[in-house]
């Protein structure tokens, strides 16, 4: 450790991102990135942003982006905020919300930045376990709590709560803010932002990362009562007033206005991941029921890291979370049709091999 360090940093135990190597012919299926390109009006948007304009800041409360986000999950504007990717409104929910005098819930296998934000903030976190099956149970977070985070589709197991779940969550639990992180929803998931006028209590997380393609631009944005977004706000303007550059806002705008773009894309991803789910289990794969634009598997015979490993010699990475409950699993992003042929051409071979 180097001397300078603060005790904060000394302490910290950081989240690892998923890998971004540099191979050959690489089929890349470890970070949930979408394998269709993004909306063309997006791109022309973005190059059209290209230009003497820069030199001047953005709107630092992203006007634009969030009233056409306000119109498309029809609330209000003033109950919309964006940030530079979900990660960035995430912790300044963790910060702004969620550190509370009681404990905060989450699952025991979920997103594997919550514990690093707990750690960050000095929010006590306490871990709720799945069940058998890997699903959340509401039932298990009747207990005090000061706050609540649940992804919903879970990561990295896909599986996802019904709509009515998350009603019976936040009415078992009207007193503490309530966080459902929905990356994944696009993809077959029920959104809670419906639930949103009844529940002052509750803030929805989404990103532009997944469904619409955007992982390189860094957009994300909550939804919620104006009191949530406010704690936001205040959080924002004390670490970072313009997170969001004139690119990124031209380009989650035009994206937001391609609605059909935007449900052709899920659809083929949805379609691609079913077929894979057909071809995994086929070879003897145990496969989680994904809503999500990955799948988590393992194999009765092979170990995770090990499929892991010998995939990567095969130039194909997926993801691996080598904790006890989860290491006999591989998370695998959906790829194009043709990632997928090459998935399972690798697969068969390897347990040829065996």
């Amino acid at each position: 450790m180097n001397p300078f360090w603060s005790q904060i940093a000394r302490e910290l135990s950081p989240y690892t991102p998923g890998e971004q190597p540099r191979i050959a012919n690489l089929v890349k299926l470890n970070t949930n990135e979408s394998p269709f390109g993004p909306s063309p009006r997006a791109e022309a948007a973005m190059r059209a942003e290209t230009s003497d304009s820069l030199r001047l800041y953005p709107d630092p409360e992203a006007v634009e982006l969030r009233q056409v986000l306000a119109e498309h999950h029809a609330v209000k504007a003033e109950q919309v905020f964006v940030g530079n990717g979900s990660d960035e409104v995430l912790a300044h929910a963790f910060a702004g919300l969620l550190k509370q005098a009681r404990p905060l819930l989450c699952p025991d296998i979920t997103y594997s930045f919550y514990p690093v934000w707990a750690q960050l903030f000095g929010i006590t976190l306490e871990t709720v376990p799945l069940d058998d099956g890997m699903r959340v149970r509401i039932e298990d977070y009747r207990h005090r709590a000061g706050a609540i985070v649940i992804a919903n589709p879970n990561a990295p197991t896909g599986i996802a709560l019904p709509r009515a779940e998350i009603a019976r969550l936040l009415a078992e639990n009207p007193d503490v803010p309530v966080l459902i992180d929905e990356a994944y929803v696009d993809f077959g998931g029920e959104s809670a932002v419906p639930l949103i006028a009844d529940h002052p209590n509750l803030l929805v997380v989404q990103t532009m990362s997944k469904s619409r393609a955007l992982a390189g631009l860094r957009v994300g944005y909550a939804l919620g009562d104006a009191g949530l977004i406010e704690a936001l706000r205040r959080v924002k303007d004390s670490f970072n007033s313009y997170p969001l550059g004139r690119i990124a806002q031209a380009g989650a705008v035009a994206s937001v206005r391609d609605d059909a773009w935007f449900r052709e894309s899920c659809s083929r991803i949805v379609a691609t991941r079913e077929a894979m789910t057909r071809e995994l289990a086929a070879l003897g794969f145990v496969v989680l029921p994904s809503s999500a634009n990955f799948v988590f598997a393992r194999h009765p015979s092979l170990g995770g890291a090990e499929f892991a490993a010998a995939l990567r010699d095969r130039a194909i990475l997926v993801r691996h979370f080598n904790k006890p409950r989860s290491a006999p699993y591989v998370r695998i992003t959906v790829g194009t049709p043709d990632d997928v042929g090459k998935l399972i051409a690798a697969a068969s071979d390897i347990l040829r091999g065996r």
